[in-house]
C-alpha cells in the first residue's frame, strides 16, 4: 500500500510513502502524527487503520479544512503505542 503525505506547495506533488516506512516511524516514536494529501482514497486509510490496530495500536484519524473550497484538506492520522 502506497500512501501520499500532504503536499507542502500547493503547486507540488504529494510525496509517496510505502507502508514500511510508515511502520519504521511508528515503532520509532510511541506517539507519531502524520498528514496524508487529500488524493488518498478513504479506503486506504481505514486499510492502514486496520493494520495498526491488529498490532495494538491506537490510531485517530481526522480530516483538517485549510480553506474555504471543499476540497482544501488533509487527513491528519495520530497513531500511538
Amino acid at each position: 500500500m502506497d500512501l501520499k503525505f500532504a503536499r507542502t506547495d500547493i503547486d507540488a506533488k504529494p510525496k509517496k510513502v510505502e507502508l514500511s516506512k510508515i511502520e519504521a516511524s511508528v515503532e520509532k516514536d510511541d506517539s507519531i502524527i502524520f498528514y496524508f494529501d487529500r488524493e488518498n482514497s478513504h479506503k486506504d486509510l481505514l486499510e492502514l487503520q486496520d493494520y495498526f490496530e491488529a498490532k495494538g495500536k491506537s490510531f485517530y484519524m481526522s480530516e483538517v479544512k485549510y480553506g474555504l473550497a471543499d476540497n482544501d484538506y488533509i487527513y491528519q492520522v495520530h497513531i500511538m503505542k
